[in-house]
């Protein structure tokens, strides 16, 4: 039954990490649906988008592509020009167009509240440039990214969130795949890292298929229902 559906690639965004899809990989596979969750580096737009790129390079068949939050700025980047990538699926993501950072966007309207919750830790590189890791202070993880969460979830994923590179955040995107791929949105109403406003605008923007939801930033987690049913949408509608 697998091998009839394609595969769901999933990419999770900054203070998060791949068990963030944890809910959707189950309802997803149960549905016979082959789930590849990537682990996205967050260390820049184009490396990390390069980096998907290649495991895309590695899938045989069609495949729907998913980004969450920065995740979406990533599989933009990465789909562009591959063949085998049939939807793109958005989930309380960036979708920028070509010059445009996961910065520039979130604050095009009012309402993220992200920017005073950050703690930057200085990274010394290998080549000794210095770059800062970000991070969700922890006490106030529950509230920014992941309100409609447990507070016993949330001190788990504020306990285990990837930090990104602010570098990450600043980077232009390149030539967007959204222009080519079939997308779909997921606007997070209750978003305070990507105000829902910029969200529809980007959807808009995309000539997207567009749903809404009453949830947090962290949808994923909180919603993994209406998440798999827009990837199973996708996925059906390219088919």
């Amino acid at each position: 039954m697998s091998a009839q559906k394609p595969t769901v690639v999933l990419v999770h965004g900054a203070f998060a990490d791949s068990s963030s899809w944890n809910g959707v990989v189950e309802r997803l596979q149960s549905h016979g649906y082959p789930v590849v969750a990537a682990s996205n580096p967050l260390r820049g737009l184009t490396r990390d988008g390069e980096y998907v790129r290649q495991l895309l390079a590695s899938i045989e068949g069609p495949v729907v592509l998913v980004g969450h939050s920065y995740g979406g700025s990533v599989i933009s980047n990465a789909a562009s020009g591959i063949d085998h990538v049939k939807a793109l699926v958005f989930v309380a993501a960036f979708l920028p167009d070509e010059g445009e950072s996961a910065v520039a966007l979130s604050g095009m309207y009012p309402g993220s509240t992200l920017g005073e919750t950050l703690h930057p830790v200085p990274v010394t590189l290998a080549d000794g440039s210095q770059i800062a890791d970000l991070y969700i202070e922890k006490s106030r993880f529950h509230q920014q990214f992941a309100a409609d969460v447990s507070e016993e979830i949330a001190a788990i994923m504020a306990a285990t969130q990837r930090p990104v590179a602010d570098a990450a955040l600043a980077e232009g995107a390149s030539a967007p795949a959204w222009k080519e791929i079939p997308s779909w949105v997921l606007v997070a109403a209750e978003d305070r890292n990507i105000p829902a406003r910029v969200q529809a605008f980007m959807a808009e923007r995309a000539k997207a298929t567009v749903v809404e939801v009453p949830a947090s930033h962290a949808v994923s987690v909180s919603r993994p229902d209406e998440v798999a049913r827009l990837i199973d949408e996708a996925a059906r509608a390219t088919g």
